[in-house]
């Protein structure tokens, strides 16, 4: 097989690191697989830095026919037979590449609950019969997808997973508090999640101020960064809570930062699944979430976390009040967490992806 990937975003998230757990064990296991990736992005300098095959090309935007020619001719070059198209800006520019280049099959990635939208260009992206499949990464996609009138023959959904051989290490990173300023003894609440509007940090930075108001021994701690950030750090600031709401910025010692959190917080509005949700499952951590997207297929209500309406604060703080004061309950639903995450290994969200490329190139 020879599969060629496409990402066409500057900066690193949830998506980026799906493509490259795909891409590198592709390329570990003796398959030929490269990505093509936007010059100067994250992607090209994880790919330099580990040795992957890439190939940086300007792919300006989603009507840039001259990145969509190039990319066919470099498809017919190497013989390239699947086209893995990794966000919606990838779709675009790889169905100009197919429109040059026939042979190649397509498959697109769908990692958001959002509906399509209405406007005619992104209708037609998606509802595209030059595409052969989309893999969808929650369930909940999937039904939004066909809600949104998607041949479903089309759809298929492959979880997305993480490496739980990640977290092997359990020791503990004890100068992590110190570093970001929380006092030792004080419950850590922690998200990880860019700062945008369907992570709905106001909602989140709302049920923290109605914690703190009984409990000062609790801080919050967000990992992430995103374009409200200035936002929600002056929101913090007005409601007076800036001793105890910290904001990280991007860091990649999220392992250390789970290994010193008592439990885990997503207020997400929308979500396709939630990766970060995983990360801290596989830590053993707890995990207070918002009923919505695929959310519910990774945490179950009462058995490895706690599930709240979208949106109301008041409802997440009573969550947070409740694990946060309760040790054996979170240990509990800990200890489920780490048994229920093992059906998102990576291995199987691969597996799923070899076999849906051997039966593109089969048919």
């Amino acid at each position: 097989m020879k599969i060629v990937h496409i990402d066409t975003e500057m900066e690193w998230g949830g998506g980026q690191r799906q493509a490259t757990y795909l891409h590198e064990y592709l390329h570990k296991n003796g398959y030929s697989t490269v990505l093509i990736c936007q010059p100067g992005s994250e992607f090209e300098k994880y790919c330099k830095s580990n040795g992957l095959p890439h190939k940086a090309l300007n792919m300006r935007s989603e009507f840039d026919i001259i990145a969509g020619y190039r990319i066919a001719l470099f498809c017919r070059d190497i013989g390239g037979q699947i086209l893995h198209l990794h966000s919606g800006h990838a779709l675009a520019v790889g169905l100009w590449a197919r429109v040059f280049y026939r042979k190649i099959k397509l498959i697109a990635v769908r990692r958001v609950d959002f509906h399509i939208k209405k406007n005619i260009l992104s209708r037609i992206k998606y509802r595209n019969y030059l595409i052969d499949k989309i893999i969808c990464e929650s369930d909940s996609v999937r039904r939004v997808l066909i809600e949104d009138g998607i041949d479903e023959r089309k759809l298929v959904t492959i979880h997305s997973g993480i490496n739980l051989n990640k977290f092997n290490d359990k020791s503990e990173y004890k100068g992590l508090k110190k570093e970001l300023g929380i006092p030792e003894n004080n419950i850590l609440v922690g998200t990880v999640a860019a700062i945008i509007g369907c992570k709905d940090y106001q909602n989140l930075i709302k049920a923290a101020s109605i914690v703190l108001r009984g409990n000062r021994n609790v801080t919050f701690c967000a990992y992430g960064t995103g374009v409200l950030e200035k936002e929600m750090r002056e929101f913090v600031r007005y409601l007076g809570i800036e001793k105890n709401f910290i904001f990280a910025g991007f860091r990649r010692d999220v392992e250390c930062f789970l290994k010193n959190c008592d439990l885990f917080v997503l207020a997400s509005k929308k979500e396709g699944l939630g990766t970060s949700i995983l990360d801290a499952q596989s830590h053993g951590l707890p995990v207070i979430a918002c009923r919505t997207g695929g959310i519910p297929e990774a945490v179950t209500d009462g058995v490895n976390g706690l599930l709240v309406e979208t949106r109301n604060s008041q409802q997440l703080a009573e969550a947070i009040i409740r694990l946060s004061g309760n040790r054996s309950e979170r240990e509990d639903y800990g200890r489920k967490a780490l048994e229920t995450v093992k059906d998102f290994d990576i291995g199987k969200t691969i597996n799923r992806n070899i076999e849906l490329y051997q039966e593109l190139i089969n048919n």
